[in-house]
């Protein structure tokens, strides 16, 4: 089986172009949603591992200023951890989607890559489609500008 290979659009440029103006509270509210609009993928194969959902859910804790740093980060590696135990390659890439939003509590440049890992998602359930995956990237471009005018 010949391996399919990712590709991006351009969009992506324009979200890192955009993201470099805004705050971190928004970007990690951005990244947490570009996780949880594809963790069904994850969810559906998985549905009693809670890890890449923690990840998520850790996320918003910090938001709220109910977690510290440190505690997201455990729950960031607890969903890179899920997404390794499985060969399934949308679930993988949704659990790293998690693990990345997540960590974007303790580095902003991680949003870029839970929204890769949202769209890489959205590439392997669809078997790379790129309509699906320009309408994934349309969509957190349209969400990031959103949030940002609820700020």
């Amino acid at each position: 089986m010949t391996k399919q290979l990712f590709i991006d659009t351009e969009t992506k440029e324009t979200i890192e172009e955009h993201l470099q103006r805004i705050t971190h509270p928004i970007a990690v509210r951005w990244a947490l949603a570009c996780a949880e609009h594809v963790i069904d993928h994850y969810e559906q194969k998985f549905p009693h591992d809670e890890r890449p959902r923690e990840a998520i859910k850790a996320g918003y804790a910090w938001l709220q200023g109910t977690m510290g740093i440190r505690e997201a980060r455990q729950a960031s590696f607890a969903a890179h951890t899920a997404a390794r135990q499985t060969d399934d390659k949308a679930a993988t890439a949704a659990a790293r989607a998690a693990g990345q939003a997540v960590a974007t509590v303790h580095i902003f440049g991680h949003a870029i890559h839970a929204s890769t890992y949202a769209v890489k998602t959205i590439a392997h359930a669809t078997h790379f489609d790129t309509e699906a995956v320009a309408n994934e990237r349309a969509w957190q471009y349209k969400h990031l500008l959103d949030l940002e005018k609820e700020m």
